[in-house]
């Protein structure tokens, strides 16, 4: 217990090894999905030949993948953040990159938008930039991520969904139905009613309990396997299923360039290090505030490996056909339970390893099961709103702009994005130019490329 003390350094950051050890099986759970629902985007995409990926090779490479970038993160950054296939990058990688060259083609992007984060990372421009950014907008980030991630919980438990007359409405047809999501609203209330009580791993126990319950009802009810989302709760038939590495290297670094041309490649590498970039940058600012992990300055410690490891995620995730790993927001749900250090990531990024033996275990826990946790932290995450100067306009209203569009665009890049233009608009109209860091007009100026990057195409087209 000592060498682990003095490694992950848990005594000064208030930390117990129990308090990792559940904290990293709940991010574990709260991000497994990730194992499933990566495979079914990649798979649902034809490459320029018309070739598709194997369901069975890229569940293989998912965990693998995750399983790499996690433990990376546990031992080089000592940070309780697990690491996967990024939601959005991958759809980049399937539906924006795919259909103008082949699979390989497409994942050796993947790996070169790795390579230039870690290149930013070791340079120190990325920590430059992150420490650019001004506090309140810092904590307009986290505040942002928490709502985002509550609707991310909200939406995949069908408590919210798409509306027929409004954008969003209340389940499925207005009014909340099916056991699905009588499923999750039992189990977010008993997850707040433990919280709130302080028992030790209530968000674990609740997301347990739920998941059994899931399991339950699902062999005694006749409910449609969709409505449960990715994950239907169900006994497995096995519990050990043998991995298939055929996707593991097979990827072509540059080959995109000419088979695409020059500019489509070129765009698509754009939005992978620009959605990479900041969609980490965003959870990692967020996630490490919320655990206490930041100095008053808003500074995250160790943050230049941090952010070396997850470019080299990004590597790790092309070079095995998984599309660009990535900071997972739902690490948020560990933070919750008391992850504090690299410790608990050893353990998610253990299970997810375990993952490619035992498969079937990965379909068991569905998203009415682990939504809840998502909901509970997002709420917390709220908290941060308090250190936001509302009173001061030139803060409040860019703090305003990071915190809606992250919910409101699905992405956490575009709340970023709209957060910086917004700070340093404001500042260059009223005059203040000594109060806008030069990084921030660099990065102003990349983030309106990147907001109009299909009227640049057409123009450069």
């Amino acid at each position: 217990m000592a060498v682990l003390d003095r490694f992950f350094e848990l005594t000064g950051r208030g930390t117990t090894v129990g308090r990792e050890v559940r904290g990293g099986l709940t991010t574990f759970v709260a991000m497994a999905y990730i194992i499933l629902l990566n495979p079914i985007i990649l798979a649902g995409a034809k490459d320029v030949t018309g070739a598709r990926l194997s369901i069975s090779e890229l569940t293989t490479s998912t965990a693998l993948a995750a399983a790499i970038s996690t433990l990376l993160m546990a031992f080089v950054g000592n940070a309780p953040f697990g690491l996967a296939a990024g939601l959005g990058l991958n759809a980049v990688v399937a539906y924006q990159a795919a259909p103008h060259m082949t699979w390989a083609q497409a994942m050796g992007l993947v790996v070169l938008e790795g390579f230039v984060i870690i290149v930013l990372a070791v340079t120190g421009l990325r920590t430059l930039i992150m420490n650019a950014i001004p506090l309140a907008l810092k904590h307009a980030i986290s505040v942002g991520i928490g709502l985002f991630i509550a609707l991310i919980g909200l939406v995949d438990a069908g408590f919210v969904a798409a509306g027929s007359g409004t954008p969003v409405q209340l389940g499925a047809t207005g009014h909340l139905t099916g056991w699905p999501v009588a499923i999750f609203c039992f189990g977010l209330l008993l997850m707040i009613v433990l919280f709130v009580r302080r028992t030790p791993a209530a968000i674990l126990i609740s997301i347990a309990a739920t998941a059994v319950l899931a399991v339950l009802v699902n062999s005694l009810a006749t409910i449609p396997p969709e409505s449960w989302g990715v994950v239907t709760p169900r006994v497995p038939e096995s519990l050990v299923s043998a991995p298939h590495f055929g996707l593991v290297g097979a990827f072509d670094l540059f080959g995109g360039f000419a088979r695409a041309g020059a500019l489509t490649a070129a765009v698509v590498l754009f939005t992978l290090v620009l959605s990479g970039f900041f969609d980490a940058m965003g959870t990692i600012i967020g996630v490490s505030d919320e655990a206490g992990l930041v100095d008053p300055q808003g500074r995250v410690p160790r943050l230049g490996r941090i952010l070396t490891v997850d470019g080299v995620a990004g590597m790790v995730g092309g070079s095995v056909s998984a599309s660009a790993n990535t900071v997972f927001v739902e690490s948020a749900a560990g933070v919750g339970e008391g992850a504090r250090t690299g410790l608990a990531s050893v353990v998610t990024g253990a299970l997810l390893g375990l993952t490619l033996l035992f498969t079937p275990l990965a379909a068991v826990v569905p998203a009415a099961a682990a939504a809840p946790a998502l909901v509970l932290v997002g709420a917390l995450m709220m908290m941060q709103s308090k250190n936001v100067p509302w009173d001061d306009l030139d803060l409040a209203v860019p703090a305003f702009l990071t915190i809606a569009l992250m919910p409101f665009t699905y992405s956490i890049t575009n709340g970023v994005g709209a957060g910086v233009i917004s700070y340093t608009l404001i500042k260059a109209a009223k005059g203040r130019f000594a109060e806008i860091p030069w990084l921030l007009w660099i990065v102003s100026l990349i983030f309106l490329a990147y907001f109009a990057i299909d009227w640049v195409g057409e123009l450069l087209g």
